[in-house]
């Protein structure tokens, strides 16, 4: 009687098929992975911004005068943060200019995002003594050259 042997491990076709629909289910996500950690380390730099937003809007509610542009008290010049190379506020609005660095990544590094205080009509505010209700973010008008993909959703604009 001879006994019969059976089969072991997989075929090289069946060990390629499942390499190749690994490799194509990692080409589709990659890029998307790439781009939520852009995103991400984007909304970290945001946050260097906001000592500066308060002193804006402190100045906007008390009714004060607005400071000589660089002397808000709240700017950074240099080595804000892992991501943030300096905060400054660029105009007598209280537009604040964040100066983006770090990222490894050319298409972020270098760029500037910038966020505007708005009161409750959606507009630059006119005078003191009123409330800065939302801030805008990302915009070119103000000038932001960062490119919007790298925007995370919460400052579209």
């Amino acid at each position: 009687m001879r006994k019969s042997r059976s089969q072991a491990g997989f075929t090289i076709i069946e060990v390629m098929l499942v390499t190749m629909i690994i490799g194509v289910l990692a080409a589709m996500v990659l890029p998307s992975v790439r781009l939520n950690t852009a995103r991400v380390k984007v909304s970290e730099a945001l946050l260097a911004a906001g000592p500066c937003k308060n002193t804006v809007s402190e100045i906007y509610i008390t009714g004060g005068d607005p400071p000589v542009l660089g002397s808000w008290g709240c700017e950074i010049t240099s080595n804000a943060s892992t991501y943030v190379d300096s905060v400054n506020v660029v105009d007598d609005f209280g537009t604040i200019e964040v100066s983006l660095r770090g990222f490894n990544d050319l298409r972020i590094d270098f760029h500037n995002l910038t966020l505007a205080p708005l009161d409750n009509t959606g507009n630059l505010p006119s005078s003191t003594g009123i409330q800065v209700r939302r801030w805008r973010c990302g915009s070119p008008v103000d000038g932001t050259d960062l490119p919007a993909q790298f925007l995370p959703s919460t400052c579209k604009g």
